[in-house]
């Protein structure tokens, strides 16, 4: 599911808002969970999951094409992790249907 299509089956799940309206509400709940987690926040969405920072440390790597040494600078990455019922939910879907991987 892109953004486009969330916008598009909030606008029709709930007839009173416009495509506009819920493009804006999407937006600013997107918008605010960036805020929080550039403040170094943890942002926790019950029944959903939680994102937080994760720190990698500097690191020495090699660039695939020439091998030549790269140095990775220390970096703060976002992670997501399920929340207990997204999970189960998952998991329930997919005992009722086949496996497919996305192409």
């Amino acid at each position: 599911m892109t953004r486009t299509d969330l916008i598009a089956a909030i606008a029709s799940h709930f007839p009173t808002l416009t495509v506009k309206d819920a493009d804006m509400a999407v937006k600013e709940i997107l918008d605010a969970i960036g805020r929080s987690l550039a403040q170094g926040d943890r942002v926790e969405i019950r029944g959903f999951g939680s994102f937080r920072l994760n720190y990698l440390q500097a690191r020495n790597s090699r660039n695939p094409k020439t091998g030549a040494a790269v140095s990775v600078p220390a970096k703060y990455v976002p992670h997501f992790t399920a929340g207990k019922e997204l999970r189960e939910r998952v998991q329930a879907s997919v005992k009722d249907a086949p496996f497919q991987q996305a192409a």
